[in-house]
């Protein structure tokens, strides 16, 4: 889907706005403070229905305000044929009972499920960093965000599994473990499935990964893998292992197996790359994930997810930023037979000032200032 408008109420500083975007995309243009981020964050917002920055609803709701609404409409192109479809996204939140409702062009979906991915998005943020440098989690949530916008199969079996891991943990903490095991064959089959694809993902990601920080200038080589018992990727390993477990699982008050502990890890050389990388080379491992989020959708949808920059290329040296402009301004080999084949992806980019920027993007300008976002007088866009 190509984003052709947004309109929004009541999200974080932005001014109501009724925004028409640019088919190629837009460079953001503004002090900070004044709602760049905020424009990128309700771009993303459509993609998994929730910010992209780990905000509650209620949070990014405008102060003084009952909820927010958005709509964002664009263009769905059919694969096999050059004919477009549009298609609406709407979003109405209540603060008042923290409801949110979900329409796909003017229908609630059955589950919210229902609607993730039809619109794709990668977001490259200042904070992605903390895909290396975090905890297990963050990597969990990257990897999890990725398998389920590509696969509706991921995400369901995440759905189960996390409901049968709750009501498991329930039951361990209320000590009645076998009230618990009730929950273990719904957790192992679930588990089961989210394992074989992340162990999947992970070793078609490799060599991607490793060619992408190679290609933005990193000197030694970068290794992506995976970190847990990959022996749960057999259903028949899952009672022994939660037998072992049992009696560590009834004292912690939780379950200690499964994928909900495993992590990828990212490693410089032979050592772990959150020990000893630099920030320069945490930031291009970071970078490289998102690459590789990127070409796993692109992919999937056969077309081009939309690329959300928040100043991405302020804390890298020359070097990496020209390479890494040069990389992003290129389409997916992975995205075919829709309507955007050999398009290049629709780009919006956050920047304090336009001549910061590198110079491949040539993009229209919209300049944002207390919340209002307008386009700048004429057509706009940079010169190479």
């Amino acid at each position: 889907m190509r984003a052709e408008r947004i309109v929004a109420r009541g999200f974080r500083n932005l001014a109501d706005l009724d925004l028409p975007l640019p088919p190629g995309g837009a460079v953001f243009l503004g002090p900070n403070g004044h709602g760049k981020t905020n424009l990128l964050e309700l771009l993303y917002y459509p993609v998994l229905f929730r910010s992209v920055r780990g905000a509650r609803d209620v949070e990014v709701t405008r102060h003084g305000e009952s909820g927010f609404q958005l709509v964002l409409s664009g263009a769905v192109g059919q694969r096999g044929s050059g004919a477009a479809v549009a298609q609406e996204l709407s979003v109405r939140f209540r603060a008042a009972d923290r409801r949110k409702s979900v329409l796909i062009d003017g229908v609630p979906p059955e589950r919210l499920s229902e609607a993730i991915g039809h619109w794709l998005a990668v977001a490259f943020l200042p904070t992605d960093l903390r895909l290396v440098q975090g905890s297990a989690l963050e990597r969990r949530q990257y990897l999890d965000r990725v398998l389920a916008l590509a696969d509706r199969r991921y995400l369901r079996a995440l759905s189960r599994y996390r409901r049968a891991l709750a009501h498991r943990n329930a039951a361990l903490r209320q000590q009645r473990p076998e009230v618990g095991a009730a929950f273990d064959e719904p957790l192992a089959t679930a588990g089961t499935e989210l394992v074989q694809q992340r162990l999947a993902w992970t070793r078609q990601a490799a060599g991607r990964f490793a060619a992408e920080c190679d290609n933005l200038g990193e000197l030694e080589p970068m290794a992506l893998g995976y970190r847990g018992d990959e022996s749960l990727a057999d259903l028949g390993q899952w009672p022994a292992a939660l037998r072992r477990s049992a009696t560590r699982d009834q004292r912690l008050g939780m379950t200690t197996v499964g994928p909900h502990r495993h992590d990828l890890e990212l490693r410089l050389g032979n050592r772990l790359l959150r020990e000893v990388g630099s920030t320069g080379q945490q930031r291009t491992a970071a970078v490289g994930l998102k690459l590789c989020e990127r070409a796993t959708l692109a992919a999937a949808s056969g077309g081009e997810p939309a690329l959300l920059l928040d100043d991405v290329f302020a804390e890298l040296d020359s070097d990496r930023r020209k390479r890494l402009a040069a990389r992003l301004a290129t389409r997916e080999s992975g995205a075919g037979a829709g309507d955007e084949a050999g398009r290049a992806p629709q780009t919006f980019i956050t920047s304090p000032r336009d001549d910061e920027l590198p110079e491949c993007f040539h993009l229209e300008l919209l300049s944002v200032k207390a919340g209002r976002a307008q386009a700048l007088s004429g057509f706009q866009r940079r010169v190479a």
